[in-house]
């Protein structure tokens, strides 16, 4: 797990060494290992390292396989690179390291671009070829790494965050008016390749973009999910059979692939509670982590009794941890700063907050996120399966924060115009191949609404401390076996049906049985106080009124009310305008000139 950075030249320059070097000291907290760099003319290339294969200094990058006349900078983890190493060396090649770094030049080697269809694992990675003298760009299949790009007819530069691009400047930082509305209908998603900013793209999951010399490029998808059951029927044991074996199989997979210890974030729910549980049935016990906060009146502000029952059960060496509200909000901005695009799930500070403790004592650790969309997890899936309509009818009333309507009433109209969301998610939902209307909901989840959220909330605040974050719920040949799995499988007993009854037995009853929950936040939530405070000042700065992007009776009716105005997935709609305004003044308008 690192952080990358890069520039190619279109224009017959030289690349801009020192720009590297700013981007590399804002991807440098991912990779606080080692900082190694290359250039070869027109191409700059960086690497941040933190050491979890091949501790030695043959697992540095950018790694150079002169004889092939290759370069490669990677960022994530290939799960399966023992077995790939294993088939490249009967076809003749020759390995200097233990690590999965060297697997992915001698598979470009060997396959060239269709060697990213052998990976299994969380990757992203920018691969030099001399001789032609072209560039690739590669993201793994759910996009759980995160690549930046902006360019202009001189050059294209990339990293691991937006900040990095900014860092190096010439980044036009004007609003994207549609990636404005994906932020605040859709819960802060903005789907590749938009992000709020005009001058910064995302490269989508499951492409590559191919950059030639001259600037010519070339966007392909490698990797496409379905949602289609299989010709021979299963009963319902068989899926929770076939199911339990997978999963024991990909969370061994994802502890054992390190030459450092693998903790697991253990939040006290299902998901995170079975990992300890399918890893204990492997005969390992991993030592694991959990956070709570201060409760208000409303909400408990921790899930303490449920993952002390799996502690309890299993024995493991546990590290709680508990954050008073001081410190959330003192510790706030720290966290925005890290964000690399905004993000308004409650759950960000608490990530934050969790990695800067769990980084003191490992360095990757495993996380549950991706089983709620993979198995049907959350209280919309039934409402919108029993809903009339077109798609967007049964979809958008139990998801969007926000009608189009409040939109167009929220924005000054610089930034008003069409339903940009509800043309994305039609369009979206209509191209995904799937035997339901419920399968291509999910599908739609696990490869767009996950990414630029929950996903991209886990990279960035963990990785903000050196942390490396694995999810093998989104394991690619798991969600593809999940994907045949008959919707009514995973919706019933109120969610994650199936994912239960492989539970039963591994974790306590407890835990399964429990309501479901969340990572709780209560005063990000729940808006008094300091916090209010808080918000108010920065929705009142001369910076928020200057941005006119707010229409001020709406700032002002919910600051007046700033209980009483929640998202349908319960979030505060104070929250959100605070926090776009708060990650712009922090991270656009300090930019370099």
């Amino acid at each position: 797990m690192c952080g990358i950075a890069g520039e190619l030249r279109f224009d017959g320059q030289q690349a801009d060494l020192s720009a590297l070097a700013r981007m590399m000291g804002q991807v440098a907290r991912r990779g606080p290992d080692h900082a190694g760099s290359f250039s070869d003319g027109p191409l700059g290339l960086g690497h941040q390292r933190l050491s979890i294969l091949d501790l030695s200094i043959h697992g540095h990058q950018p790694m150079v396989d002169r004889e092939a006349g290759l370069v490669l900078a990677f960022n994530g983890t290939i799960y399966n690179h023992p077995e790939l190493r294993h088939e490249l060396r009967h076809r003749g090649y020759r390995f200097n390291s233990s690590g999965d770094t060297e697997v992915i030049l001698r598979a470009w080697a060997e396959w060239g671009p269709e060697c990213v269809k052998h990976f299994r694992g969380m990757f992203v990675f920018a691969l030099w070829e001399m001789a032609s003298r072209r560039l690739w760009l590669v993201r793994d299949r759910f996009g759980i790494k995160p690549l930046y790009y902006s360019k202009d007819g001189a050059r294209i530069r990339f990293a691991s965050s937006s900040q990095a691009l900014l860092a190096a400047g010439g980044v036009d930082p004007s609003i994207d008016p549609v990636a404005l509305h994906h932020q605040f209908t859709l819960h802060a998603v903005v789907p590749a390749p938009r992000t709020v900013l005009n001058g910064i793209r995302k490269l989508p999951p499951a492409h590559m973009l191919r950059i030639d010399i001259d600037g010519t490029e070339q966007l392909s998808r490698y990797w496409e999910l379905t949602a289609h059951r299989p010709t021979d029927e299963l009963s319902e044991d068989e899926w929770v059979e076939a199911l339990r074996g997978k999963l024991v199989e990909t969370t061994a997979r994802h502890q054992a692939i390190a030459d450092v210890p693998v903790g697991v974030l253990l939040s006290g729910g299902l998901d995170s509670s079975l990992l300890v549980g399918l890893l204990a049935a492997h005969g390992t016990l991993p030592r694991t982590f959990s956070i709570g906060f201060e409760d208000q009146p409303e909400e408990k502000g921790s899930e303490f009794e449920y993952s002390d029952l799996v502690v309890e059960r299993f024995g493991t060496q546990h590290t709680k941890i508990h954050i008073p509200n001081d410190q959330v909000l003192t510790r706030l901005p720290e966290a925005v700063d890290a964000m690399s695009e905004p993000m308004v799930g409650q759950d960000a500070v608490a990530f934050y907050l969790l990695a800067e403790q769990v980084s003191q004592h490992v360095k990757v650790v495993q996380s549950g996120q991706g089983a709620d969309e993979v198995f049907a997890g959350y209280f919309w899936y039934p409402k919108m399966a029993a809903a009339q309509g077109t798609d967007l009818e049964r979809f958008a009333p139990y998801y969007f924060d926000r009608d189009d309507a409040e939109f167009q009433g929220m924005v000054t109209p610089p930034y008003r115009g069409e339903d940009h969301t509800g043309r994305l998610v039609s369009e979206r939902l209509a191209a995904l191949r799937g035997d339901t209307f419920i399968d291509r909901v999910l599908a739609f989840d696990v490869t767009t609404l996950i990414v630029d959220d929950p996903i991209k909330r886990v990279d960035n605040m963990t990785m903000a401390w050196g942390l490396e974050a694995r999810v093998p719920f989104l394991d690619h040949e798991l969600v593809e076996l999940a994907m045949q799995i008959p919707p009514k499988l995973k919706i019933a007993d109120g969610g994650k049906g199936i994912l239960k009854k492989v539970a039963r037995g591994m974790i306590p009853d407890g835990v399964i049985d429990r309501p479901k929950g969340y990572f709780p936040v209560p005063a990000l939530k729940f808006v008094r106080g300091a916090f209010l405070d808080f918000m108010r000042d920065i929705l009142n700065s001369q910076a928020c009124r200057e941005r006119g992007l707010y229409e001020r009776a709406y700032v002002n009716k919910l600051l007046s009310e700033p209980d009483q105005h929640f998202t349908r997935l319960l979030g505060s709609k104070l929250w959100h305008l605070a926090l776009l305004e708060l990650w712009f003044q922090r991270n656009v308008d300090r930019r370099p000139g």
